[in-house]
């Protein structure tokens, strides 16, 4: 009877009071019962032979492992025999058992393979070939060998494609078994997997050859791209290839390319076919110039051609890995000698930037729903955030040093790190990372031989992977927590990959320290988005140079929020704007502590100042606001009774001191301006909600200035004004829809107190109003706000301020339609209460007739509608472009929705709102308007609020068109949620939106 020691790992032959199934429990194995069972099944040699036991305790599953050896032993009872004789065999044989079922399958079907685990070295590209190609029955020795019929068989389909499989798996079985000893460097087995690929695809041609008639007349190559391109392959991938033919001397091109094309399709069918031995993996051919809709073959030339023309970055970026694996091999090399001169200079064309942008979203794309915590190439610090960071990094930098032209990723890792273009401390973190990552992927794939990348949550799977990697104590907790450190290592250093090196550019470093030239720096930066490289690095320099606790911080947040300028719109302003905001805050010591721990107030902060001129120009008058950016919460829009309130405390704080208290009041505008932009940006309020905080703080802002002035002009005694004031909001103000860019439209309304002359009141009124006005637009830091009483009666040339009754007459006998109009949106906005309410009452008949407007007044609109398209549209401008008066545009929706309250607001009190949108949805509820043109209409209205929005917010100024630069045009669409590429479909989508709502509009507002 067996005696084990209850040390996992080791065998010991003292007597034990313990069952034996409890040994081998305690050894390793999860059913101890069963392994003695097929321990005692394999006869009385193998009882006691305890290496044997040994080298089934070290297996990764000792269950799986001696299940298939049971089977083995079955199938061929010398196997025993060979261990006793070959104990280093036993050792790879045994390994490949605990890991592989697939390749336990094989070997019990095919115990001849088991001569390969004798020979511990590893097999050559050459020997590879020679092994395939005499499995399907073709020479080795000719230039383009062809299979033949095997001994025995007719024909060369199915037989020699079973062949082909056996011989394949026997030669994956010496690989595994070099592998899971450490025998072999993960380098070594990468490598060697690719080379027995492409002698597979060798012997697949051999195959093809015999199948397709002419193919002698045609030269074939076949180029390896990815993994098996880079010498870096899976256990189990698609095989990535694209094919290059050339017409042999004498025949016709158009002919050979027809061959070469049957060629090809019949080695990718050798190699997916499905045949009683399985399949071996699909061949790729999708990297092709114009992938699936591209022809197969092509000859050199067109490759050549298209790639001058029509190839994108990312396809360049796939050439990086292309190798001549089979077929003619010297017009492979041909082919790979000619595209690399092109993609090394694949940094310096149009549009690299947006591509690689595009090519980062792409990945983060294809990971399935679910899958991505548990993924080990696309997710979240996983293998293609490191294969993505050095092919980049060798493109830009790859230009002028030929040392960087290395196709696998290790190679190319470490000769970054040489050159000074990655840390050397971050290079060695993610080749650590990158190694455990691939070995992982090697055992999920050797399991069951499928293509997989998505670690299982069994917990037998997990201590199978975990024992692999030589974990023994506690398998799945450690390569869990293994596991989840490299991840967050790799995404940590994948953020600060391209950055960390710019700030060692401009720092005083020991001369044996390698770092970027300042050459290689500006590269490095244009490829990431920085149009002025030169001024970025002074800003990197300026905030980062010193040894003070502030430039050290800023050496540690650096390299994170370099990257997230990069992917804002504007990577230079917001570089910029950081420094300035960095100046005017850097001494005080929440600042930097604020950004350093909490990160998504920094990331937030970066994209703000990389998107937002406007939020910049606010933040450099308030930079203590920069913590408001910690949560949704804090960007929440204030009530109007909160902002009133502390206005109003404000206010009491001066005093007599008008202009202070005034500025007071714009400072806490500037600050809520801040707060909504900040909103709108990061998407925490719609556009609805924008013109309702924007307005609700004019309104406070008003009233407060209101204050202030009566205030001033009555030396403190308020209750001395001779006259009772009120301000009545117009225009987009009294619409609850003001933008970022506008004017406070209004009207003065003031009734004397008992007693008090007219003439005096009038006088008190209009100083009111003038020294308001001046005070909200004195120059200073914050943001001014105009007072626009443009829509008074008789408009500016008639009085800025007029009594209740000056109004009541001046509407009874003189008001035009327009009037009426424009008394839709209006409303009480700051002052006396009762008397704006006393105003809306005697509007009321005015812009809600009971009867519905006139015929002729409906004629009427219509006129000054068209007249005012054909007058207002600036010269030049581009009406399917103009958000305001272009077609479709805010001029269209809201006169649409103006036009059906004259007409029915009188009979239908829920049209009687100064909102557009509301409007709209009551005309909906009252069956005036279908859903369908609503939906419509809204849609446009809400799109070009947005668009006026993001000008302003982008630009920092305002603008009605969209603007013609594309630069300008592709920085308000990123700000409106558009990614980097998508000015065009911005566009395409404004016009699309507008078009319909202009035929909608149309028809509504001219129907009778």
């Amino acid at each position: 009877m067996i005696n084990v020691g209850v040390e996992e790992g080791t065998v010991d032959t003292a007597p034990r009071i313990q069952t034996t199934a409890g040994r081998l429990a305690a050894l390793g194995f999860a059913d101890g019962a069963r392994a003695e069972r097929l321990l005692d099944g394999l006869g009385p040699e193998a009882v006691s032979d305890f290496e044997l036991l040994g080298d089934l305790v070290a297996a990764a599953d000792p269950d799986l492992a001696l299940s298939s050896l049971d089977r083995l032993v079955a199938s061929d009872p010398s196997v025993l025999g060979a261990f006793r004789e070959d104990p280093a065999m036993r050792r790879r044989l045994l390994g490949v058992l605990g890991l592989s079922a697939a390749l336990g399958d094989h070997v019990v079907r095919h115990p001849g393979c088991l001569r390969v685990l004798v020979n511990e070295g590893r097999a050559t590209d050459r020997e590879l070939r020679e092994e395939l190609l005499l499995a399907v029955g073709a020479d080795p020795d000719v230039p383009e060998p062809v299979a033949e019929p095997l001994p025995g068989v007719a024909g060369s389909g199915s037989p020699a494609l079973d062949a082909l499989r056996v011989a394949y798996r026997g030669r994956l079985l010496h690989i595994a078994g070099r592998d899971v000893t450490g025998e072999a460097t993960l380098g070594d087995t990468a490598a060697n997997l690719a080379d027995l690929a492409g002698a597979a695809l060798d012997a697949a041609l051999a195959v093809a050859r015999a199948e397709v008639p002419g193919s002698a007349d045609v030269r074939l190559a076949v180029i390896g791209m990815g993994k098996c391109g880079a010498r870096e392959l899976n256990y189990i991938s698609d095989v990535d290839v694209v094919f290059v033919a050339e017409p042999k001397e004498g025949v016709d091109e158009t002919k050979a390319l027809q061959t070469a094309t049957r060629l090809a399709q019949a080695m990718m069918r050798a190699c997916s076919a499905g045949t009683p031995e399985g399949s071996l993996w699909e061949v790729d051919a999708n990297l092709r110039p114009e992938g699936k809709m591209g022809p197969l073959v092509r000859t050199l030339e067109s490759h050549l051609a298209y790639y001058r023309r029509w190839a994108k970055t990312w396809e360049f970026q796939a050439l990086l890995k292309a190798r001549p694996v089979a077929g003619d091999l010297e017009l492979g090399q041909q082919y790979v000698a000619a595209v690399n001169e092109m993609v090394w200079q694949a940094a310096a064309r149009p549009h690299f930037v947006e591509d690689v942008q595009a090519m980062r979203r792409r990945v983060e794309a294809h990971i399935r729903a679910g899958e991505a915590e548990r993924q080990i190439k696309l997710g979240p610090g996983g293998l293609r955030d490191i294969e993505f960071a050095v092919q980049l990094l060798q493109l830009v930098h790859g230009r002028s040093d030929a040392l960087l032209r290395r196709r696998a990723t290790l190679p190319a890792l470490a000769a970054l790190a040489r050159g000074g273009f990655v840390g050397r401390e971050d290079a060695k973190a993610l080749a650590e990372a990158y190694t455990f990552l691939r070995q992982v992927e090697h055992m999920i794939q050797l399991h069951r031989l499928r293509r997989t990348h998505v670690v299982p949550s069994d917990p037998a799977d997990l201590r199978r992977i975990g024992r692999g990697l030589g974990m023994t104590t506690d398998p799945v907790g450690e390569f869990t927590t293994t596991w989840k450190r490299h991840a967050l290592e790799v995404r940590r250093l994948h953020e600060k990959l391209f950055y960390r090196p710019l700030l060692q550019a401009v720092a005083r470093l020991p001369e044996s320290e390698a770092r970027l030239s300042a050459a290689a720096a500006k590269a490095r930066l244009e490829a990431l988005g920085y149009a002025d490289p030169d001024g970025a690095l002074r800003h990197i320099a300026g905030l980062t140079s010193g040894v003070s606790r502030r430039a050290a911080i800023q050496r540690t947040l650096l390299p994170v929020m370099l990257g997230w300028f990069a992917d804002a719109p504007d990577p230079d302003a917001g570089l910029l704007g950081f420094r300035q905001v960095s100046d005017k805050l850097g001494s005080t010591p929440w600042y930097l502590r604020l950004l350093r721990d909490e990160t998504a107030v920094a990331e937030r902060l970066a994209r703000l100042l990389g998107t937002s001129r406007y939020v910049t120009g606010l933040l450099l008058h308030a930079p203590d606001a920069v913590g408001m950016l910690g949560s949704d919460s804090e960007l929440a829009v204030r009530p109007a009774a909160t902002l009133a309130a502390e206005a109003a405390a404000a206010v009491s704080r001066h005093g007599q001191d008008a202009e202070s208290a005034v500025a007071a009041i714009r400072a806490l505008r500037r600050r809520e301006l801040l707060r909504t932009a900040c909103a709108d940006l990061f998407g925490v309020i719609d556009i609805e909600e924008v013109g309702q905080a924007l307005s609700s703080l004019n309104d406070v802002t008003i009233q407060a200035a209101l204050d202030v002035t009566i205030n001033k002009l009555c030396g403190g005694r308020r209750e001395d004004f001779p006259t009772r004031f009120a301000v009545i909001a117009m225009g987009r103000l009294g619409g609850m829809e003001s933008s970022y860019a506008s004017d406070a439209d209004v009207m003065f309304v003031h009734s004397p107190l008992p007693g008090v002359a007219e003439r005096d009141a009038t006088d008190a009124a209009h100083a009111v109003a003038e020294e308001m006005r001046r005070l909200l637009t004195l120059p200073a830091p914050d943001p001014p706000l105009q007072i626009d009483a443009g829509l008074r009666p008789e408009g500016r040339q008639g009085p800025l301020v007029r009594t209740i009754g000056s109004y009541r007459a001046y509407y009874d006998r003189w008001s035009s339609h327009w009037e009426a109009q424009a008394l839709l949106r209006a409303r009480f906005c700051a002052g006396d209460a009762e008397l704006g309410a006393e105003f809306t009452d005697l509007v009321g008949p005015l812009r809600h007739p009971a009867e519905g407007v006139s015929p002729e007044a409906v004629r009427e609109i219509r006129k000054l509608k068209a007249r005012m398209e054909a007058e207002r549209l600036p010269r030049g401008a581009d009406p399917t472009l103009h958000t305001k008066l272009g077609r479709g545009g805010l001029t269209d929706v809201e006169w649409v929705a103006q036009l059906l309250q004259l007409r029915h607001a009188g009979a239908v009190p829920a049209l009687r709102t100064t909102r557009t949108l509301d409007a709209l949805r009551a005309a909906v509820a009252e069956d005036l308007l279908a859903q369908a043109d609503e939906a419509v209409l809204a849609e446009a209205w809400r799109f070009a609020s947005r668009i006026r929005d993001a000008i302003m917010l982008v630009r920092g100024r305002a603008a009605d068109s969209i603007p013609g630069l594309v630069k300008e045009r592709a920085l308000i669409s990123r700000a409106l949620g558009y990614p980097p590429d998508g000015s065009e479909d911005f566009i395409d989508d404004y016009r699309r939106v507008t078009r319909r709502a202009r035929a909608v509009a149309e028809r509504v507002f001219y129907e009778d």
